[in-house]
């Protein structure tokens, strides 16, 4: 009775552990593991779905695909027939 006890705790214990492991990729940014991945590679990236990352082996992180704005400043700025344009 204790041994089955045991491994029921056994079994619980293990399912935590492996959920806690699983990591998912939202649509709007990419899963980078990165450590021992596979032969040859040292790191694996993903976009939606997801992966087990295995802890002291591998670690994670995401990368934002949102898009940024910039401003460029067109002072003095050449068209493709080489004229000053004045914005």
């Amino acid at each position: 009775m204790v041994a089955l006890a045991g491994l029921v705790v056994l079994i619980f214990f293990s399912i935590i552990f492996l959920a806690s492991r699983y990591k998912r990729c939202p649509s709007d940014r990419i899963l980078v593991i990165y450590g021992r991945v596979e032969k040859g590679r040292s790191s694996k990236t993903l976009h939606g779905g997801g992966a087990f990352v295995w802890p002291l082996i591998q670690d994670y992180s995401y990368l934002s695909l949102t898009p940024i704005t910039i401003n460029i400043p067109l002072e003095n700025a050449l068209s493709l027939q080489n004229i000053r344009i004045h914005v």
